[in-house]
């Protein structure tokens, strides 16, 4: 889909922001959603099936975000590890709420089998305002690695660690938007004062394997989980999806450790990045999240069938 951009007005033009820039732009993000009613009210009522578990705290001036997690009750040392995590970027609704579904719906399907984290809502103070960034307008999904920027992604670094070698999946629960193109990327552009190259939004499903790692057989079996739900995104004119060529119909690849993305923190066998496509007409809010369980359910299954 090709959407307008709309020129970021903070800033000059080919000069990196600095703290003056940073401040404005934080001074224009305001509360649209809340993570206590829409989020925390659903984790405390799963707390009934799942252990929950706070494993750590954002503070940005007056707020202040616990990080919630969701455990199997029924953990077992000599069982597989699946990690389901969900906006990473605050505003890819689907993601979080997907993640939530799936632990209400269908989890108890896998008791036994698999023991399950949950990270549902990685950036909750993005998700309040419907953003890609956090606060300190740094893009948690660049800052999975020692270095990183983000407190968010530390977080989830520290909840992972235990695991990382025992994890046979990790399922990354994302979605691709309009305002990827109106929004977020002029920003970004002008953030790092670099000029802006416009793209194209991709019209539908698809999902992003580690180059590292690609797992074509598992990548196929989550596209054909999720398009009796939603349609399949095509490759455009090049063949390509956001510059990627398009490896297997709605898979692309990005090399997830070396761009410090949410998808490297395990050393799972099978890893992949969901990208739902929630601005079509297509499609509704409740088919968004249904595509989501779908890649989830479809994910674990071949896992353990191979495994």
């Amino acid at each position: 889909m090709t959407t307008a951009p709309t020129p970021c007005p903070i800033g000059t033009p080919g000069t990196p922001w600095g703290d003056a820039e940073r401040a404005e732009w934080l001074s224009r993000q305001a509360r649209q959603r809340s993570y206590e009613t829409e989020v925390l009210t659903v984790v405390e009522r799963l707390g009934a099936r799942f252990d929950v578990e706070e494993y750590g705290q954002l503070t940005y001036g007056a707020d202040h975000y616990p990080l919630m997690a969701l455990r199997s009750r029924d953990w077992r040392e000599d069982l597989p590890v699946v990690l389901i995590t969900g906006g990473v970027h605050g505003y890819e609704t689907s993601g979080v709420h997907g993640a939530l579904q799936f632990l209400d719906e269908r989890a108890a399907e896998y008791a036994g089998r698999v023991n399950l984290l949950v990270a549902p809502c990685v950036s909750p103070w993005a998700y309040e305002r419907i953003h890609r960034w956090n606060a300190d307008a740094v893009d948690p999904n660049r800052s999975f690695r020692e270095d990183g920027q983000a407190e968010e992604s530390s977080a989830l670094m520290r909840l992972v660690a235990p695991i990382r070698d025992r994890a046979l999946l990790h399922i990354d629960l994302h979605e691709t938007t309009d305002t990827d193109e109106s929004e977020f990327r002029p920003a970004l552009a002008a953030r790092d004062g670099k000029p802006f190259e416009p793209g194209y939004i991709p019209d539908g499903f698809y999902v992003v394997a580690d180059t590292e790692n690609p797992q074509p057989g598992f990548q196929q079996a989550i596209i054909e989980a999720v398009e009796p739900v939603t349609h399949i995104a095509p490759a455009d004119e090049k063949g390509e999806i956001f510059g990627s060529p398009v490896v297997a119909r709605g898979v692309i690849q990005y090399p997830l450790t070396q761009w410090g993305l949410c998808a490297s923190v395990t050393n799972a066998l099978f890893k992949t990045t969901t990208e739902v496509y929630p601005d079509s007409p297509e499609v509704t809010p409740k088919q968004c999240n249904a595509a989501q369980v779908a890649a989830v359910c479809a994910a674990i299954d071949y896992a353990l069938a191979q495994g």
